[in-house]
């Protein structure tokens, strides 16, 4: 098993900044996939942004030029460093990561950090 802890959510104002991270411990075998997803309310879970086993990133488009996501592989950590935050950001967000056994990948998901946008 894999756990997940993230850290970092909390109260901003619009135009402000939090930095998410998020730290995996337990049975990793290789890591290729760290990334953050959010859900709102009455919303799907949607990709934030997700980086690779190197130091390739995704991002969607919403958050593109104001968030940043990053990964210390020795550390099997990742952070993501949001800026000029809007209200539309308000939602719980999830750390997920694929660990790659030998033979598969299973999935995991920590338990969410509120994130609330508000003035």
């Amino acid at each position: 098993q894999v756990q997940l802890v993230e850290s970092g959510g909390g109260l901003v104002q619009p135009g402000g900044s939090l930095r998410l991270s998020c730290a995996a411990s337990g049975s990793i075998h290789r890591i290729i996939v760290m990334g953050w997803y959010r859900q709102a309310p009455g919303k799907q879970r949607e990709l934030v942004a997700e980086i690779t086993t190197g130091t390739s990133a995704v991002y969607a488009d919403s958050v593109k030029d104001r968030f940043s996501i990053s990964r210390d592989n020795a550390a099997n950590k990742m952070d993501l460093q949001m800026n000029n935050l809007k209200d539309e950001d308000t939602a719980i967000y999830y750390c997920k990561l694929i660990n790659r056994r030998p033979g598969r990948s299973q999935t995991y998901w920590g338990q969410g950090t509120q994130v609330t946008v508000s003035p």
